[in-house]
């Protein structure tokens, strides 16, 4: 499965809002919300917070990936947002997110959900990716780069 699969130029929010960890998590549950990919934001909020306080998902180089599986999420989904000032994640290198990817699932598939973040993970590794993806000034552009990211460098590495 492809972060373009799931990740649509509709769950984009540029720019965040928030100056908060827990304010743009919710900033980004909302934006799926109102694309209808869960009924209950607060129960995926208190996951995915839940999931924080084990370790936090602030990753580094300016790019946090907070995450959670419930049972209200029927299927994977991924919003993305883009805050170019950065925002307080507790992040492992001690720099702001400006880049935060909210993966959520079903808890039925940890395996795909473990594929998605590695996927991730690998993808936003380029800082010149990640260079540009501050720069987006609206969720087409930051899709089209991804997309075109990810077809190249997964074609390459397989």
């Amino acid at each position: 499965m492809k972060l373009i699969d799931v990740l649509k130029p509709n769950y984009i929010k540029i720019p965040l809002e928030g100056d908060s960890k827990e304010a743009v998590i919710k900033e980004l549950i909302q934006v799926l919300h109102q694309n209808q990919v869960f009924e209950d934001t607060e129960e995926v909020f208190k996951a995915v917070m839940e999931r924080e306080k084990i370790m936090t998902t602030g990753v580094g180089k300016g790019v946090a990936i907070p995450h959670c599986k419930h049972k209200n999420c029927p299927d994977f989904a991924i919003g993305l947002g883009i805050k170019s000032s950065g925002v307080e994640f507790q992040s492992i290198d001690n720099l702001p997110a400006k880049i935060i990817f909210l993966l959520v699932g079903p808890e039925d598939n940890p395996g795909m959900h473990i594929r998605l973040l590695s996927r991730i993970s690998r993808l936003i590794s380029k800082e010149d990716l990640r260079e540009q993806l501050v720069k987006c000034k609206n969720s087409e552009d930051a899709y089209k780069l991804l997309k075109n990211a990810e077809d190249k460098f997964f074609e390459i590495s397989g």
